[in-house]
Parts: structure tokens; C-alpha cells; sequence
């Protein structure tokens, strides 16, 4: 499933393809959604943005798309009026006179009055977006003291999306490498310096792959690799399984935990 950075490059894209103009035609496959179709033509998307793993469009007057991709669905852009070959199912198309963006294979959509997005099941349960600019690292540090996470192991809840939404499976393996801290540890147990190292990775990892990584696939865009170069974002020890580790020359470990891979430096994160 792509995580948050992914997450948000394929809503840039998709918002530079659509937002502010007006749309010319609006499909769903859902019959609940149906009446939605007509009602949508010649109104506005005023932005598509991410709150975690789910996307949300905002329509000029007063509605929004929720979508959830999940391990299947992808949105693609195309020219007005084509629909690229693909044996996936479409879901939803919003065209407007020049450009179409499409979501293939979703379970997950819905819409919803913007003003009542707060008491949406899903969203309400979220934490914090890792990628929001707003998030401080003062506001992630109390929320490692806070009882309801303190006592967790970091390798469980760096993938609950209650304590901060957007994290995922390689995102994990680097904040915990860049921190220098161990998985199996839980917040109650670091100091104080080592709750400012993570809190400060939490959020400066992810930042990173959004801006400077490159994802051949990622959420269904096509993006060119950035990855390798002096400012670009790379893998420390994500699918590095056997390799020499770049900060201490000892070998990258794996470990399989609840059906996920986590990579990690045994010496740099004792």
C-alpha cells in the first residue's frame, strides 16, 4: 500500500490536472453515487488532499469525495475524454475540458458534506498527517509520552495510523534508523533525548521521500527516480537485507513481525 509521501505526490498531481476548473462530467460506478453525476457538472474541485492513506476532494459547494485506495485502487490522469487501456474496474471519473482524473478499482468511496468530514468513521479515528506542515515536533514528542502510546512497542505503533497517520512499513524501518533506536523498544522507556531524536524523525524522514523521492508507481502516477542522488531521498536500511550498513559497515537485518518487514542495524540502533 503507498504511504503517506506517495499518498501526497499523487494528489499534487492530481490537483494540478483538475483543481479550479469547472467540470465538464462526473461518473460513479457505486449506484449510491449516481446521483451525484449530474450535480457535479459545472461545479469546481478547490483542492485534492491527503489526510493519511485517504484522499479527500473538495468540491466548491460544500461536498467532498472521500477515497480510500487500500492494496488496490489507483487514480490515473488522462486527456478529456480517454480512458487508458487497463483491465482494472473504474470507479470514478472527473473530467473537466482538458483533463480527466480517474480512480480504478476502489472499494472505498464516498461522499460526504464538507462540513461533517470530522465525524467521517475512518478520518475520526486518524491521528495527526506525519506530512502536515502544521505538525511540530514538540506536538509528535508529547504524543510518544502520551499514556495512550507510551506503553507500545515502536515496531506496533509506528504503523497505527491513530498515533500518526501516513506512516507505513519503510517509513518505519528508516525514522527507527535515523533515531537510532531499537524497534522492539517503547516510548516510556527512551529519555528525553531519544523521544526528540524519533519525534524529530517522524516527521523529517517522511518529509524527505516526499520531496526527493521518486516512485516509478506511486499510487498509480508515473514519477521518474530521484533516488541516489546528493539531496535524494534513499533507502538506509529498507530492503537492505545482508547489505553493510552506510553509517557503520555491520549488516542489515530483517525481521518479519506481524507480516511485515522491518530492516534494522543492530549496532547503530542498539
Amino acid at each position: 500500500m503507498p504511504e503517506g509521501p506517495e499518498i501526497r505526490r499523487a494528489a499534487d498531481q492530481l490537483a494540478k490536472a483538475v483543481v479550479g476548473q469547472p467540470l465538464t462530467a462526473a461518473f460513479f460506478a457505486f449506484p449510491e453515487l449516481k446521483r451525484y453525476q449530474r450535480s457535479l457538472v459545472d461545479h469546481r474541485i478547490l483542492a485534492i488532499e491527503p489526510h493519511g492513506k485517504a484522499l479527500l476532494t473538495h468540491f466548491d459547494h460544500g461536498i467532498t469525495l472521500y477515497s480510500h485506495n487500500q492494496l488496490y485502487g489507483v487514480w490515473k490522469v488522462a486527456k478529456a475524454g480517454e480512458r487508458p487501456e487497463t483491465t482494472r474496474s473504474l470507479r470514478v471519473a472527473l473530467e473537466t475540458a482538458r483533463k480527466a482524473i480517474l480512480l480504478y478499482s476502489a472499494s472505498e468511496v464516498e461522499m460526504w458534506k464538507t462540513a461533517e468530514l470530522p465525524r467521517h468513521p475512518f478520518l475520526a479515528k486518524l491521528g495527526p498527517d506525519v506530512l502536515d506542515p502544521r505538525l511540530q515536533v514538540a506536538t509528535v514528542a508529547a504524543r510518544l509520552r502520551d499514556r495512550r502510546f507510551s506503553g507500545r512497542s515502536l515496531v506496533a505503533l509506528l504503523l497505527d495510523q491513530a498515533f500518526l497517520a501516513g506512516m507505513g512499513n519503510y517509513l518505519r524501518s528508516e525514522v527507527l534508523f535515523v533515531a537510532g533506536i531499537a524497534p522492539n523498544r517503547a516510548p516510556r522507556d527512551l529519555d528525553a533525548d531519544e523521544i526528540e531524536r524519533l519525534a524529530a524523525a517522524l516527521l523529517s524522514v517522511p518529509r524527505a521521500s516526499y520531496a526527493t523521492r521518486g516512485i516509478r508507481r506511486a499510487a498509480g502516477l508515473r514519477e521518474d527516480y530521484l533516488t541516489d542522488t546528493p539531496a535524494g531521498f534513499r533507502f538506509e536500511v529498507f530492503d537492505r537485507e545482508g547489505e553493510p550498513c552506510r553509517r557503520c559497515g555491520d549488516v542489515v537485518v530483517r525481521h518479519e513481525l506481524g507480516g511485515r518487514r522491518l530492516y534494522w542495524c543492530k549496532v547503530c540502533q542498539a
